[in-house]
């Protein structure tokens, strides 16, 4: 139990790097590094109590400075994507980077994902956990607002990984910060996640047009390849001649959450059957994306040699839904001054019989 310090390299611009071990009684590993505050390695027992480091990440910095995948970071500003790379704000009109065609994808060129994090604290108890800050100055990436933004990863005797977010600014913003690991529960590299059985708690879903932009429709997944209700293998339906799976080439699109607003609830369960991992996701976001990994490609040289595939991880990303800057009927991501964001998200591990 505990957490270990090593140095994981400099960034291009010279800037020391480290990486933390948290670890628990129960026999689960977490590794962290405050480059992009990312998720680097995550080793859960499986029916046999055998570890298996069950998400996509790279062995060295230069790789995750490289990564265009957002492997295991936290996204931000805004998560996901907004409509032309604008919003409007009190009247006034924000441009913002267009890095995913006309869109804003993922906080733009040089988001969340691709800064280094202060390390603001390390403790190390029952439930070791590292807080890190950063300070987006007002401006960045076309965002208003100097936002100081917290994130803390916490490993619990619950075989949990919980991760609180808090912001506060000194000007109108928005925020919309999620974590982006690529999940596979048979281990990191071993081939694609079609087999895993999902179940997302969520009775609608917003559409979306050619730009992966929602449409502004809550529809309902019944009747829809969208419904995954109950437990469904991801590859069960992602073929099907469906135009929103033909858009997203898969499944790339926010569900709408059974939850009161604001109330940390289950959003998805997923099991694997060959390691008999489950993954629990809980959130008081009001929405998930799940993204099956339809933009991998062939022939990512992952950790320890392995070779990521096309659909080798699978995201569950906890969020406000995207566009929402844009879309008034959807729930506000504006922040104050004088007020305090706050998430919480976490992955609860657990073996099916």
């Amino acid at each position: 139990m505990g957490i270990k310090k090593h140095r994981f390299g400099k960034t291009i611009d010279g800037k020391a790097v480290e990486l933390f071990t948290l670890t628990n009684a129960k026999g689960m590993a977490v590794k962290l590094t405050n480059y992009g505050a990312a998720l680097v390695s995550l080793k859960v027992p499986d029916r046999h109590n055998v570890p298996g480091d069950v998400v996509l990440g790279y062995d060295s910095l230069t790789s995750y400075e490289r990564d265009t995948a957002y492997f295991g970071c936290i996204v931000g500003r805004y998560a996901n994507r907004i409509a032309g790379g604008e919003f409007m704000l009190r009247g006034k009109r924000y441009h913002l980077a267009k890095n995913d065609g006309d869109n804003h994808l993922h906080g733009g060129t040089r988001g969340f994902n691709k800064v280094s994090w202060q390390v603001e604290d390390l403790i190390d108890d029952i439930a070791p956990s590292a807080i890190l800050t950063y300070l987006s100055p007002d401006g960045e990436e076309g965002y208003p607002g100097n936002l100081r933004v917290t994130v803390t990863y916490r490993l619990t005797e619950k075989n949990e990984l919980r991760i609180d977010y808090a912001a506060e600014t000194d000007e109108p913003t928005i925020i919309n910060p999620t974590h982006h690991s690529y999940f596979n529960l048979a281990g990191a590299g071993s081939g694609d996640i079609l087999g895993h059985a999902l179940t997302i708690f969520g009775d609608k879903f917003t559409p979306v047009d050619d730009r992966l932009i929602p449409t502004g429709e809550l529809r309902r997944v019944k009747g829809t390849p969208m419904d995954f209700r109950q437990p469904t293998d991801i590859g069960a339906r992602i073929e099907q001649h469906d135009e929103q799976l033909i858009m997203g080439k898969g499944y790339d699109h926010n569900w709408v959450l059974n939850k009161e607003e604001g109330a940390l609830a289950l959003a998805a369960r997923v099991m694997e059957s060959q390691s008999g991992r489950t993954m629990e996701v809980y959130t008081t976001e009001p929405g998930v994306q799940f993204y099956s990994g339809n933009f991998l490609d062939d022939g990512i040289a992952g950790k320890d040699g392995q070779i990521y595939g096309h659909r080798g991880g699978f995201c569950l990303e906890t969020q406000h839904f995207p566009d929402s800057p844009n879309r008034p009927d959807f729930p506000s991501t504006v922040l104050e001054p004088g007020t305090k964001y706050q998430s919480t998200t976490i992955y609860r591990f657990s073996i099916s019989s």
